[in-house]
């Protein structure tokens, strides 16, 4: 398995909640938003992201028209 490389995902982050611990840690951070029935907020577009609303619903009424 590939090591995470911490510092290359720091570069792609959109989060804006930089005090979070898992950021750069893609694998915690999905899992840690997979249990309370939420994306992390890289999946979202800044707009929707800055809104620290990361659920299924925001993502699928974002995107459901533009796929």
């Amino acid at each position: 398995m590939k090591e995470c490389n911490i510092e290359e995902n720091l570069k792609n982050c959109k989060c804006t909640y930089t005090s979070c611990g898992k950021r750069g840690r893609c694998c915690e951070c999905l899992r840690s938003h997979w249990r309370s029935g939420e994306l992390p907020g890289c999946l979202f577009p800044s707009e929707i992201e800055k809104t620290y609303d990361r659920s299924l619903k925001a993502f699928i009424d974002y995107y459901k028209d533009r796929v």
